[in-house]
């Protein structure tokens, strides 16, 4: 088993490609709260490496864990899972 294979991989929304080689991806996590059992959904951003500026906003991408590239950027696109309409 190779060490790619135990990386985090996560899928989320670009929500802004301004900045050159860099998307901001946002994930959604749908958690039951431990005391109310209500279900709560909790957003986290990641910094994101796009080698190829191919991600644009609204785009369903699949991101994986990487080595730091940057002070911000610790994940990289995996593959784009869905285009924006």
């Amino acid at each position: 088993m190779t060490d790619r294979a135990n990386r985090k991989v996560r899928t989320g929304v670009v929500v802004s490609d301004a900045r050159d080689k860099t998307v901001t991806v946002e994930i959604v996590d749908s958690v039951r709260h431990p005391r109310y059992s209500k279900t709560v959904q909790r957003r986290k951003r990641l910094h994101v490496h796009d080698e190829a500026n191919d991600a644009k906003t609204g785009d369903t991408v699949r991101v994986e864990e990487t080595r730091p590239l940057s002070k911000t950027k610790r994940w990289r696109i995996a593959e784009i899972v869905e285009r924006a309409r």
